[in-house]
């Protein structure tokens, strides 16, 4: 069973997204007649990008061991207002509909069952003394019952 870990508190300087497809496969036979097969309503590797910018070596530190851990099991990563989604609109909530509701919801991806994982490893550059830019990148998977 795997376990969540939340990232830590620090403020991303830049954030990139990408929502995922939905899993599917397309034929085309010789006359040209084209079939297209959805495998699920489910979407798959959503994508996350984050950099740091300027952050102490203390902070940097932080990011690597929060890899290790989740790694070291294969446990998944949770995001934030104060850490991942530190800046986006919305709460990261569902809306009592059921809906998304906003771009922090969508971005979580918590109520799409999708978790969060390190698709590789932390990318670390000192800058200056004691300080370090880091970029990180997750892919949303959607483990099996």
């Amino acid at each position: 069973m795997t376990n969540k870990h939340s990232f830590p508190s620090i403020k991303p300087t830049q954030r990139s997204y990408s929502p995922g497809t939905f899993p599917s496969t397309k034929f085309e036979s010789l006359d040209g007649t084209k079939t297209h097969i959805r495998y699920g309503n489910k979407r798959v590797n959503a994508v996350l990008n984050l950099s740091f910018a300027n952050i102490s070596d203390a902070q940097a530190f932080e990011i690597l061991e929060n890899y290790r851990q989740v790694n070291s099991v294969w446990d998944y990563v949770t995001f934030n207002s104060e850490s991942g989604l530190a800046g986006v609109g919305g709460t990261g909530h569902t809306m009592p509909d059921g809906s998304l509701g906003n771009l922090a919801a969508y971005m979580d991806e918590a109520p799409s069952g999708l978790k969060w994982r390190y698709s590789a490893p932390p990318t670390v550059t000192s800058t200056f003394r004691g300080r370090s830019n880091v970029s990180c990148s997750f892919v949303a998977c959607l483990d099996s019952p």
